[in-house]
């Protein structure tokens, strides 16, 4: 079999990665990607093409919005033919909401896509911008038979690759930014490119990309904390339009017992609205009912996250909203894993 040289789509959106700094101001300004070459000459040592798309306005990625979701969906959609793997420069703050949405979005994905960007601009003298872009490429590029071997939507930081629905923003300060705290490494980069192969996504390959654009962004995020008042729950429980809840709750997915808090919940889903339950902790998992602090909430009906990261949660509840999955099956769904999001 003739190895072929595989096409890779940069996609930039935005974010420090794509910054430059003046040599004479100081002052950081978007860099030019049809340079990249240019100014990263290493990239011609990579055995693959390379093609670029940017944003006409690159994107801050805290206003990073589900419409931007769709259109970073849009192109892989139209391009997907066209090329083996995908790279998406995005900043770091929202880099894992955006992934993680990503992941739902696109169904049956057989192809790479990899989410990485910096804490330093491409052009600082200290940058984590080279190697994070290089090595992504590097991984988007693997082949087997001229077959991609990465089959999902990742994050690749700081030598290592993650995938993308089970990361967290750790740090604003270290180059190691993200972390998986309840889903092992999918690859390595030291001296060698280690892929842990075992714990790969294995889509179906006899099924078509299927893009999805429908997000309902109707839900609430709620972090419970010793002493939150009835009046500031009902104020978010009851909002006009509610749709879905993510409620961050103690250790195991313990709350309080207290009967006024217990009756709001029972009422919440009784309207319909859907609350789903995830751990404040960075790491472990939802058991309901393991305490006697939880056994109330699994009797109200409420949806348990498992250990799924309070980002992919919210945006699970946005894909799902927007498949207009009945009531009835909404629960059962969300606790299954799609895109290998929850154990």
């Amino acid at each position: 079999m003739t190895k072929t040289i595989p096409n890779i789509l940069l996609i930039y959106t935005g974010g420090t990665i794509g910054m430059i700094k003046d040599p004479e101001t100081g002052a950081l300004r978007a860099f030019d990607f049809n340079n990249l070459l240019k100014r990263i000459p290493e990239l011609k040592l990579l055995d693959c093409n390379i093609e670029t798309i940017s944003f006409k306005d690159p994107i801050d990625s805290s206003n990073m919005q589900p419409k931007y979701w769709t259109q970073i969906a849009e192109i892989i959609e139209n391009k997907y033919e066209a090329f083996d793997g995908f790279v998406v420069l995005h900043g770091s703050d929202t880099m894992s909401y955006t992934a993680s949405a990503l992941s739902f979005m696109l169904e049956h994905l057989a192809k790479p896509v990899i989410f990485t960007g910096s804490q330093l601009p491409i052009g600082d003298l200290r940058t984590d911008a080279k190697e994070n872009l290089i090595t992504s490429i590097q991984i988007a590029s693997l082949q087997y038979y001229n077959k991609p071997i990465i089959k999902e939507v990742c994050l690749y930081f700081e030598y290592k690759l993650y995938r993308a629905n089970r990361t967290t923003k750790i740090n604003a300060e270290h180059f190691e930014a993200f972390a998986s705290l309840n889903y092992p490494d999918l690859a390595e980069s030291g001296v060698h490119l280690k892929i842990n192969n075992e714990y790969l996504w294995k889509p179906n390959p006899r099924k078509d990309l299927i893009v999805h654009k429908n997000l309902d962004e109707n839900i609430a995020l709620v972090k419970l904390f010793p002493g939150i008042t009835k009046q500031v729950l009902e104020s978010i429980f009851k909002s006009e339009g509610l749709k879905g809840v993510v409620l961050e709750t103690y250790g195991a997915g313990n709350c309080s017992t207290e009967p006024w808090f217990l009756d709001l919940l029972r009422e919440t889903t009784k309207k319909g609205i859907h609350i789903v339950n995830v751990t404040q902790c960075s790491g472990g998992s939802v058991i309901m009912g393991r305490y006697e602090t939880s056994e109330n909430l699994k009797r109200i009906g409420l949806i348990s996250g498992k250990d799924i990261t309070t980002e992919a949660a919210l945006v699970k509840m946005m894909y799902l909203l927007g498949q207009n999955i009945s009531p009835n099956l909404f629960k059962t769904i969300f606790e299954t894993s799609l895109r290998g999001e929850m154990t």
